[in-house]
């Protein structure tokens, strides 16, 4: 209750779910499975910071950049964006060509 008062006063809207909802708890545990899976399972970390440094790759040098999503298209979100800045520039060129002259009649 203190938690939603706070965010009301400072203007900021609660990321999502409602009471009652499960959408923020089973992303949540969805990401933490793949990691888990991907990252963690089988691999011993001597140090906090090298178990920080595999999380840290993992979610930002992988997770959130190569690894192929289904709502992308199966790409990654960088082939994604390179395929969107491609076709962009490919409909501006095609938009920039000059228009030929009337006929005159």
């Amino acid at each position: 209750m203190k938690l939603t008062t706070g965010l009301v006063r400072a203007g900021v809207e609660a990321s999502m779910g409602s009471v009652g909802d499960s959408y923020d708890n089973a992303l949540a545990e969805n990401l933490w499975m793949l990691i888990k899976t991907e990252c963690i399972r089988g691999r011993t970390f001597t140090t906090r910071a090298e178990a920080n440094l595999a999380l840290f790759e993992y979610i930002d040098g992988f997770y959130n950049s190569r690894r192929i999503q289904k709502r992308l298209g199966y790409l990654s979100p960088v082939e994604f964006e390179e395929k969107h800045y491609a076709d962009q520039a490919t409909a501006e060129r095609t938009n920039l060509k000059p228009r030929q002259p009337a006929l005159a009649s």
